[in-house]
């Protein structure tokens, strides 16, 4: 089994709901191990559309790094993500930012995730859960990414209760 970290965003629809029927569909595949906070964020890239809820996951597998991304993708499908224009709205985004301690670089599929040391929205839920992992590229942990971005804008969701995979 390897450790994976998973973020999971929405900002259409219900998007508490969103996140709870991604969590449960993750977690027909996937041992999931932790559940960050969510955090409402403002948008990142595009910034014309509603703030995002946000957090990430820590989980178990024993898929392979291609197979995790297709289930992941295929997850989104499912649960109603449609193609749209990079960064924007959505009503379901789930990235693999983490395999274990892998580095892995090919059309498609780089871990860790290129953008996560500039993305606080990623990074201070991860932080929640996964302080001291240490960023196999950057050699640096994730606390420590969490200190060197702005988290202007993010802030705790209430209910700040987090969520559990369903069933």
């Amino acid at each position: 089994m390897q450790t994976i970290y998973l973020g999971l965003g929405t900002n259409l629809g219900d998007r508490t709901a969103n996140l709870q029927a991604a969590i449960g569909g993750l977690s027909e595949e996937l041992a999931i191990t932790a559940v960050s906070p969510i955090y409402q964020t403002p948008p990142w890239g595009v910034t014309d559309q509603p703030d995002f809820l946000n957090l990430c996951l820590a989980a178990q597998t024993n898929l392979s790094p291609n197979d995790l991304l297709t289930f992941i993708k295929n997850l989104e499908i499912e649960l109603g993500r449609e193609p749209a224009k990079r960064w924007g709205p959505r009503l379901i985004d789930i990235d693999l930012l983490f395999y274990a301690n892998e580095i892995i670089e090919t059309e498609r599929l780089s871990i860790p995730h290129p953008h996560l040391p500039e993305r606080a929205f990623v990074l201070r839920p991860l932080a929640d859960i996964a302080p001291e992992f240490v960023h196999p590229v950057l050699g640096e942990t994730i606390a420590t990414l969490a200190a060197k971005v702005s988290d202007e804008g993010i802030r705790p969701y209430l209910p700040a209760v987090p969520l559990e995979p369903a069933g």
